[in-house]
């Protein structure tokens, strides 16, 4: 599989290089695109798209560069009908209606997290909480402390993918002052210090039983795995929207985020 890799100086970028040297997935990056390309003089490095003349071998992008380039990029993809797998965060409205319409031309993978751990912790939380319906839900998040935002975004996406299976349910954010929980509520609690990469923990129990689910991650290379993962799924697939848990449920109709 070859892959051309947008954002390929960056530290994302520099992971995803290192795995596919390491043969992992069979991925090769045979093209890199940055606007300060560093050399490896085995891959074909241009710091624009637009210097790119020739596509023919190129079997899927991975974009680690920034959520401002995606429109750019995807203008690339569609003219050349390539399949991309978007790993960028932080899209204004304008760049998510730009990954939705060019799903409709060619295939496209977009997911919140590019942790496939945590896609599968997503699943089985929302197994647990689908087959005890009378259980408490807890989410436990802890990141190091330079990280801004709280509650994650992770821990927010876990929540929202629990009101699937919960719709009445509720998300309480740092509880805190009087009163008793209700069954309805998920409680989410963020953790910040020291350098902790990244850790989130789903708590699921009754009155007479726990079930503890625990995502850790030891490096952002995790992230770099599930990229390639994802360029592997969307290549020979039909134009459409896709996510983690596409892989995760084996169902190539799942999407990131619908029209509404």
């Amino acid at each position: 599989m070859n892959i051309l890799l947008n954002g390929f100086s960056g530290f994302m970028g520099s992971e995803v290089v290192k795995l596919a040297s390491a043969g992992y997935r069979d991925a090769r990056v045979t093209v890199g695109v940055d606007p300060r390309p560093n050399g490896n003089t085995d891959i074909a490095l241009f710091t624009s798209l637009d210097d790119i003349t020739d596509t023919a071998g190129i079997d899927c992008i991975i974009d680690f560069s920034h959520h401002s380039c995606v429109c750019a990029l995807l203008d690339f993809a569609k003219e050349n009908s390539i399949p991309t797998v978007v790993c960028t965060t932080g899209h204004t409205e304008d760049e998510l209606r730009a990954i939705r319409q060019a799903a409709l031309e060619i295939p496209v993978f977009f997911s919140a997290n590019m942790s496939l751990g945590v896609a599968l912790l997503v699943e089985l939380a929302k197994r647990a909480a689908l087959a005890m319906p009378e259980a408490e839900i807890e989410i436990i998040e802890k990141h190091h402390n330079r990280k801004l935002d709280a509650p994650s975004g992770t821990a927010l996406m876990i929540a929202n993918a629990l009101t699937e299976v919960r719709p009445e349910a509720y998300t309480n954010l740092g509880r805190s002052g009087n009163g008793k929980r209700t069954r309805e509520e998920i409680g989410i609690h963020a953790i910040r210090m020291g350098n902790i990469v990244g850790e989130h923990e789903v708590i699921i129990g009754t009155q007479n039983q726990t079930i503890t689910l625990k995502h850790e991650a030891h490096s952002r290379a995790l992230f770099a795995e599930g990229a390639i993962a994802a360029a592997e799924f969307l290549v020979g697939m039909k134009a459409g929207l896709y996510d983690m848990k596409s892989i995760v449920s084996g169902n190539a109709h799942d999407s990131a985020f619908s029209e509404n």
